[in-house]
Formats: C-alpha cells, structure tokens, sequence
C-alpha cells in the first residue's frame, strides 16, 4: 500500500492550485472586457486520503491502477449563473492547450435518475515538479448555483443512506431537482435583464469601494 500520502498527493494539490489560479483568471479576464463571465466562482479540492481508500475498495481499484482509474483525486468546480454558461465554460476549456479533455460526461442534458445535473470534464493537466514533468487525472465539474446546492444536499444525504434513500426522500429529492431546474430555466428566460443590471451595479461600483460578491465566494 502507499505508506506515503502526502508525497503521492503533493501534484494533486499543485495541480489544483494552478487550476484554480487559471480558471479564476479566466473570469477576471471577462471582467477586464467589461463583459459577463460565465464563470461565477471556482473551488477546488484534493480528495481526502480515507474517501480514497473507501472508493478504491468500492470500485475495486488496484494500488498500481490508482493514478489511472481515480480521476477525481484531484476536482475543480465551475459555478455558473445560467444554464447557458456551463456550455460557453466548456467550450473556453476545449479550447486550452494547457489541459487535455479525455472524457465529457453531460448530465445537464442527461440527467440521473436521482435528479442530479451536471457537466463532468475529465482532464490530463501537466504539472511541472523538480523531478520533471507529471500529467495527472482530475475532474472538472461545470454546474449552476441551483445545481450545486441540490446536489450538495443530496452528497450530504448520501453518507446517512449509503445511496440507500428511502423511497419518499428519493422522490422529494427528484421534486427538487425538477424544481432546482426550473429555477434555472425561469433565471435563463431573463438573463439578459440580469446581466445588463449587474453590468450597470458593477460599473457603478467601479472605484473598487463594493467588493465584487462572487470573488469573495472563491474560496479555497
């Protein structure tokens, strides 16, 4: 078994460190161009070494497949306002020649049965250590603020029924789902209202005197 977790871990952490850097700039860079970025906030993790262990148990992943079969170790989220901009985000991301997308998994469009929505990119992302080069897995997930909090709800829930829900939470879950969605439907019927009113509060705040509420949310 790795005895070393920390040192295994050390280009994940990296590799979502500059991640987080890059795609944060990315909504500075529409901000600079006086325009609306689809990107709301970017947080990112390093997966805990027991959530690690407990997947490569339940999927049966080998020690000397981990690097290969595991490709959340390292995660990104990308948080949007609209259903609209998780689709211009992925674009921007295919566009980049700093990553390589291997896999797109669109569970906006099709969505779990369980309700949950999604857009999954798995990437290949070069990082630069003493020792030379090491290209790593991680996942970027691409989803709306209504998006996350069903979805963050349903993750929570999930460590008390192990997936197991009872039948009437499944389907008060999938009722909010439908209804998260709806929400995001309703905001995407207006959005050029919305944009055009944050446009007009940003430039009124220019003098940097009112912090910009979303770049407080990029947390690490």
């Amino acid at each position: 078994m790795i005895e070393d977790w920390q040192h295994f871990l050390l280009p994940y952490q990296q590799a979502v460190n500059e991640l987080k850097v890059k795609l944060r700039g990315m909504r500075k860079q529409f901000q600079d161009q006086k325009q609306h970025s689809p990107i709301e906030f970017v947080t990112g993790r390093v997966k805990p070494v027991d959530s690690i262990k407990e997947k490569m148990v339940r999927r049966h992943v080998q020690e000397d497949r981990l690097e290969r079969d595991m490709q959340d170790i390292a995660g990104l989220r990308i948080m949007c306002q609209f259903v609209e901009d998780i689709y211009k985000v992925v674009d921007l991301l295919r566009q980049r020649s700093d990553m390589t997308i291997l896999e797109e998994r669109d569970y906006v469009t099709n969505v779990k049965p369980s309700g949950y929505r999604s857009y999954h990119i798995v990437i290949e992302y070069p990082v630069q250590l003493v020792t030379g080069e090491k290209r790593i897995l991680a996942e970027i997930q691409v989803r709306t603020l209504a998006m996350n909090f069903w979805a963050t709800i349903e993750h929570s829930l999930n460590y008390k029924y192990q997936g197991a829900f009872p039948e009437e939470l499944s389907a008060r879950l999938q009722r909010a789902a439908a209804a998260a969605f709806k929400l995001d439907n309703e905001m995407s019927e207006i959005r050029e209202e919305i944009k055009e009113a944050q446009t007009l509060f940003s430039n009124r705040n220019s003098s940097g005197q009112v912090s910009d509420s979303a770049t407080s949310k990029e947390r690490d």
